[in-house]
């Protein structure tokens, strides 16, 4: 059996001590195969709320959440509050209600993408083969790194969460496999500072008596398919063939059938393209006049609009989502003629959307994103039929100049202020 000080890196003896002879550490990960898997999720913990306590050491002791207003929901919470049953998506009366005394922060996004770019430059460190998921977490492939390092893949991802904490001041959650699947449910079995290893003599019995919501991609309502099926179990699952289960839940049937048994053939793929860029927010009381909803519409079109030329993308699918006063999601979505990346163009077709969801309903959020994403050089091309459209498009342009010179505030459309 192989093992490893996760405080200092150190390779120990087999069987390890209980201690660690260099550093004294009772973190220790050992084995069989730590040598030889290469394909590590590392995850960081509790994010948000590890980055307003790394700023604000009086928050140490304390249950933070971060989060919108009374209407909005959990961002994070620190593992604290966690204790209280709060947890991400939550709305915020309920976590309030859970934790009374629990510190509340608005999320400052700009500040943790920035810790989350330094977090990702550590990473590339390690290998040039990382894949984001999000802003804190990433799937990162080491194989042939060990003459780069001198290490094994292992020691190489102890000594990168080592230099996490200390250089950056936010700690993560390592997963270690023989694929992606595996590696990213081993990150969440030893939270927070964890190091979890899933081998392959191991797998079949480490999945067979997991609940087949730890697959990845089953949500509640593929979930609930599952279990009118009777299939609750992943090792339920292998009493299936590949072409029943396609049957019986179509292309994600083949993803079920090889994962049940181990299996995921996807690699890692550095730069991953972004599949929809989006915006949307929760209102401070709910609303259902569909004026006040189209002026909180166009505020969020210009955001992903801003996004999409930021990132040199246009997108050819316009999706509005709602979401009542008791929780209940409404999701619309339209094809465009062409991939745009205009405010103008993005808001006609939510807005479209929208008066057909205007029938008294009051809503707590309003969101709109753009999908089926391509490079910006399709986007909006000339439209005949629509001769004003040049103007519009050219009218924008003039806006985001201004923009870019004197500040976002500097200028903007009438249908974007805000009421009184």
């Amino acid at each position: 059996m192989n093992a490893l000080c996760r405080d200092c890196a150190e390779i120990l003896e087999t069987p390890p001590p209980a201690r660690c002879p260099v550093c004294r550490g009772r973190r220790i990960v050992a084995h069989p195969e730590l040598d030889e898997l290469t394909i590590a999720h590392i995850d960081c913990d509790a994010f948000y709320a590890t980055v307003e306590k790394r700023d604000d050491p009086s928050l140490a002791e304390r249950p933070v959440i971060v989060g919108g207003a009374k209407r909005g929901v959990v961002s994070a919470a620190c593992y604290m509050a966690r204790t209280y049953g709060i947890r991400s998506a939550m709305p915020m009366f309920k976590a309030l209600k859970a934790c009374p005394d629990a510190v509340v922060i608005k999320p400052d996004m700009a500040k943790y993408a920035g810790v989350g770019r330094q977090v990702r430059a550590l990473m590339q460190e390690a290998t040039p083969l990382v894949e984001p998921l999000s802003i804190d977490e990433a799937f990162l492939d080491l194989s042939g790194t060990e003459r780069l390092h001198g290490a094994s893949p292992a020691r190489t991802l102890v000594r990168l969460i080592r230099r996490i904490e200390e250089d950056i001041g936010v700690t993560a959650s390592v997963g270690l496999s023989y694929n992606k699947s595996l590696a990213k449910i081993a990150s969440d079995l030893d939270k927070p500072r964890g190091f979890a290893v899933i081998g392959r003599a191991e797998s079949g019995s480490f999945l067979a008596d997991q609940s087949i919501s730890l697959i990845w991609g089953v949500g509640p309502a593929l979930q609930k398919k599952l279990h009118a099926g009777g299939i609750r179990t992943i090792g339920q699952l292998r009493a299936f063939d590949e072409t029943a289960l396609i049957a019986r839940y179509g292309a994600m049937g083949k993803r079920l059938y090889w994962f049940c048994r181990g299996e995921d053939s996807r690699r890692v793929t550095p730069h991953g393209a972004a599949k929809s860029v989006s915006a949307e927010t929760t209102f401070n009381e709910d609303h259902g006049d569909l004026e006040t909803l189209k002026r909180r519409l166009w505020r969020l079109c210009e955001k992903v609009s801003s996004r999409l030329k930021a990132k040199d993308l246009a997108g050819g699918t316009v999706t509005l989502k709602l979401k009542t006063a008791d929780f209940r999601s409404r999701t619309r979505a339209t094809s465009l003629e062409a991939p745009t990346q205009l405010a103008e163009v993005l808001f006609r077709a939510g807005a479209a959307l929208l008066e057909r969801e205007a029938d008294g309903t009051a809503y707590r959020l309003i969101g709109i994103g753009a999908s089926a994403l391509t490079n910006a050089s399709r986007a909006d091309p000339l439209d005949l039929l629509d001769p004003e459209a040049g103007k519009r498009a050219q009218v924008e342009r003039v806006i985001d100049a201004v923009r870019d010179k004197l500040g976002a505030d500097a200028i903007g459309k009438g249908r974007g202020l805000r009421s009184k």
